[in-house]
């Protein structure tokens, strides 16, 4: 009989070959904390202008997913061999509906993505793909920067500031500093906008988040900083680690700031792993809604 954790994959959206290893290790992280399984997804875009839009499913992975079955083939390879990996192709009119449709359909506990950073300038926030999914996903989202890759862990940061994403960014910061045998530094900076005291109540409560969350122990220390120039701070306190978790945040939603301006300019600013972290339950909740009235205003 099935595990909850096995009916539960945790999914990781591969488009390129070359970054299969870093998503695939990452969401194998998730998957080990809970002896779950990772399934690996590549989308077959069907746009509706396609001559084949009016092909089933199974005719167009048949017949059209030549490149979309190597990346597959590819990422399957390259995954860790600890945990137990699947593949599959999926089809849909485009890739964040294709994944959209995969989450729905397997009930997935998470699904890791990656993003690269774009010079021009757009208004979406990491990339249409990634933003839909931050906005849509039912799941919890862990949306990885590719490219800056830790050689080697032996320190996570956590900032917190509270919010319902601090569960999730101490979900994968814990399987992360499991894996490597790390250490998870929890940061709070107090300042104009922060008292002291919440400060360190959000340091508290994540302390207890990351006792709770499933794996096994993990060493965490707790920073507390004072200072008016958050970003400034983070910056320098993340120089000392390898990887950086940052929960999603609800501020700015009239620019579309899911993820928040703090961490955009910390990301900015360092050459770190970065992962950024956004829980589904949050999904359908105050945040999308307000981005939905935005879209039909006139």
């Amino acid at each position: 009989m099935a595990t909850a954790s096995e009916e539960r994959p945790v999914l990781v959206a591969i488009s390129n070959p070359e970054h299969a290893e870093q998503l695939a290790r990452t969401a194998g992280d998730l998957a080990r904390a809970t002896d779950g399984v990772v399934q690996i997804v590549s989308v077959v875009v069907k746009s509706h202008e396609s001559p084949f839009s009016v092909y089933t499913d199974d005719a167009i992975i048949e017949q059209y997913s030549g490149d979309a079955q190597e990346t597959l083939d590819r990422a399957t390879s390259v995954a860790p061999e600890d945990v137990t990996v699947t593949g599959e192709l999926v089809v849909g009119n485009s890739v964040s509906d294709g994944l959209l449709t995969a989450i729905e359909r397997t009930d997935a506990r998470a699904l890791v993505v990656g993003w690269q950073e774009r010079r021009r300038r757009t208004d979406a926030v990491l990339g249409t793909t990634v933003d839909r999914l931050l906005e849509r996903a039912s799941c919890d989202l862990y949306v990885e920067r590719i490219g800056s890759e830790a050689n080697g862990v032996d320190s996570v940061l956590l900032p917190v500031a509270g919010g319902p994403h601090v569960r999730p960014a101490a979900t994968i910061a814990k399987a992360i500093a499991a894996r490597n045998d790390a250490t998870v530094t929890v940061v709070s900076v107090a300042g104009a906008d922060v008292s002291t005291d919440v400060a360190q109540e959000s340091t508290v409560d994540v302390q207890l988040t990351l006792e709770e969350t499933p794996g096994p122990s993990v060493n965490v220390q707790i920073r507390l900083h004072d200072s008016d120039d958050i970003v400034g701070t983070l910056v320098d306190e993340v120089a000392d680690h390898d990887v950086l978790v940052f929960g999603a945040t609800r501020q700015g939603a009239l620019h579309r700031r899911l993820v928040g301006s703090i961490p955009r300019a910390v990301i900015k600013r360092t050459d770190r792993t970065v992962i950024l972290a956004r829980a589904g339950d949050a999904v359908g909740g105050p945040v999308l809604r307000q981005l939905q009235r935005l879209r039909n205003l006139p």
